[in-house]
């Protein structure tokens, strides 16, 4: 039972790094002119200057629905040591795991909103960064990890 906590442990914090990862790097699209993130797009395309999220309510959008994921995300471990000490034998983590499958959501829904957009936010022939692909990648680690709170009884 205890290597089997400490494996769900490890994936919800292999996931949490990847949410913290790609939110935080600024190569969500790259290409010859520079790299662009979720914060800032400074490309030689626009003569050197630097535009900021501001320019658009998507964009904006995205980095609300990151950052909701990463808090979502912290509070679902921090709930999940909560429940660990707290809940009674034959409990279920609900709480827990809803709380992780909504910032998997997010995450998700961060992504989706990005590739739909991108294109007013990017230039021609820039392609999807590794901090994008992060993003992707801890979606259904996400929600592997809710479903299997979901799923998980408490034993002695």
């Amino acid at each position: 039972m205890l290597l089997l906590l400490l494996g769900i442990v490890l994936l919800h914090v292999a996931g949490l790094v990847l949410l913290f990862v790609s939110t935080i790097v600024s190569v969500w699209s790259t290409g010859e002119n520079g790299p662009t993130d979720l914060w800032i797009n400074c490309t030689a395309a626009k003569g050197g200057q630097c535009v900021p999220a501001s320019a658009g309510e998507w964009i904006q959008s995205v980095q609300a629905l990151m950052i909701l994921s990463i808090i979502f995300s912290c509070l679902s471990l921090f709930l999940f040591f909560c429940q660990l000490f707290t809940l009674q034998k034959g409990g279920r983590f609900f709480l827990t795991g809803t709380f992780q499958i909504l910032a998997s959501l997010f995450v998700m829904s961060a992504a989706v909103i990005y590739t739909v957009m991108s294109p007013d936010w990017v230039q021609d022939g820039e392609a999807f960064g590794y901090a994008y692909i992060l993003a992707w990648v801890a979606f259904p680690l996400a929600l592997i990890s809710g479903l299997i709170y979901v799923i998980l009884r408490k034993r002695e």
